[in-house]
């Protein structure tokens, strides 16, 4: 029985002195970036640097290996690692290019590969490849050179006189960004500086070469002793990230716009509005979720859409509670993507709030092309053959030869008006528009006034 409790007493000392000396063991936590510099960039940045904390990591080390991306992600980026309270280092393993130089400018210490290379931070347009307009480039300059002047400067004492000097001389980041920034030595005006491992050695923007993580754990960062764990992205972060694209996001505003113009115009169909809801979760969750949209913007989209209604379906025409929804929902769309935390713009990022603006702005463009396009597509060969009813059948016609003649005759609700839809007068089918609520199906109605092609008419109150 002594020699049992022995054992078991041998036993946990071993595991419990396994766990110490495991707690004990610096953990360095690592998060790669070997994509494209992007929304999912951002958020598998996001939630490592989260996890690093939760596990009390020594440090936190960026595998990278990009050729760029989006410069707010990046900005994002780079603003986060600046903001870390645990040190963040990079191994560029192959390219730091574009904006994957200005995240890695932003680490405490950069590391890499005998082969790999940073620089070319100039600023293309997407859909062409070619540099964009100077206000961007200069935009671009800015961000490169304050994050290298962040890392301070180095005091050193020559022949008895102290010497101060940048740790990231601030015009090499500029010269990445713009050719006509001489470095001597390394690019004339007319190259956008990319530097060697060996350059980036020389102008003080690598600490270290090394071949694999495990050299540079041990002979740069001097620990000889190390746990390396690794962020593993999950299936909800990979479809956080693909939904909260700048391309994905203009196409749900399409949907969404697209979506309440169709259910507006034909009542009852259902498919429409079904469509604008989803693309409106899918739109303002993982915004929602990620800090973005905070509960006052879902609120005011919510509103809009109100207004809206409000206005069609209560006081037809096109006044301010139109107006009004128009500049709500357009608002919330906008705000949801900026980060605000208060009922303010301030400290909005500029160049954020540019690029929400002309994402919105795409989608409704998208939107109306789309409206112009379907629109033409009603009543003809096709899955929307039955929105509207057929002119050739029905003897339909949209606009009556002498629309005053029409008015103060009475007819029947050939649809639901709700508040648009068909009558039935005199034989013929007509477009028409409830001036006061809805009116059902088989109602009698009498014309008031014929305005913009359009029949208004009232329920018959007996």
């Amino acid at each position: 029985m002594k020699n049992l409790q022995g054992a078991l007493l041998l036993l946990f000392s071993l595991l419990f002195s396994n766990i110490t000396a495991q707690n004990e063991t610096p953990l360095i936590y690592r998060i790669n970036i070997r994509e494209n510099i992007g929304s999912n960039s951002w958020i598998h940045l996001q939630n490592g640097m989260h996890e690093a904390r939760q596990k009390e990591a020594h440090a936190i080390l960026l595998h990278m290996n990009t050729y760029g991306g989006g410069v707010l992600e990046a900005d994002s980026m780079r603003t986060a690692i600046l903001n870390s309270s645990l040190p963040v280092y990079v191994f560029i393993d192959n390219n730091a290019a574009s904006a994957g130089a200005l995240i890695a400018i932003a680490c405490d210490s950069i590391f890499m590969r005998n082969s790999a290379s940073i620089g070319a931070a100039t600023v293309v347009e997407g859909a062409t490849g070619a540099a964009a307009p100077d206000k961007y480039q200069s935009y671009m300059r800015g961000i490169m050179r304050a994050t290298a002047e962040s890392h301070g400067k180095i005091t050193t004492i020559v022949d008895g006189d102290t010497l101060m000097r940048w740790r990231r001389d601030p015009s090499v980041a500029e010269a990445m960004v713009d050719e006509r920034i001489v470095v001597t030595g390394y690019a004339d005006s007319t190259q956008i500086l990319t530097l060697t491992a060996t350059q980036a050695m020389e102008l003080g923007y690598c600490e270290g070469i090394s071949e694999s993580l495990h050299e540079l754990i041990v002979t740069r960062l001097g620990m000889t002793e190390y746990r390396l764990e690794t962020y593993n992205p999950t299936f909800y972060d990979r479809v956080k990230g693909f939904l909260t694209s700048g391309v994905v996001q203009a196409l749900l505003i399409m949907l969404i716009i697209g979506g309440i113009y169709f259910e507006l115009q034909t009542p009852g169909m259902g498919f429409p509005t079904a469509l604008a809801i989803t693309a409106a979760l899918l739109y303002f969750t993982p915004l929602y979720l990620t800090g973005y949209a905070q509960n006052w913007e879902v609120l005011l989209f919510v509103l809009g859409l109100i207004f809206i209604v409000f206005e069609l379906f209560v006081f037809p025409g096109f006044g301010v509670p139109g107006i009004a929804g128009i500049v709500f929902i357009f608002s919330s769309l906008v705000l949801a993507l900026v980060g605000n935390i208060r009922f303010s713009l301030e400290g909005v990022d500029a160049a954020g709030l540019f690029r929400a603006v002309m994402i919105v702005l795409g989608g409704m463009g998208m939107g109306m092309v789309l409206i112009i396009y379907l629109t033409g597509r009603i009543g003809k060969p096709g899955i929307l053959r039955n929105a509207a009813l057929n002119a050739d059948e029905e003897g339909f016609v949209s606009v009556p030869m002498e629309p005053r003649l029409l008015t103060g005759k009475s007819g029947v609700a050939a649809t639901v008006l709700r508040p648009s839809g068909k009558i039935f007068l005199e034989g013929t089918y007509y477009d028409a528009v409830s001036l006061k609520g809805f009116i059902e199906k088989g109602e009698e109605v009498v014309v008031k006034r014929y305005e913009n092609f359009q029949l208004y008419v009232m329920r018959i109150e007996h």
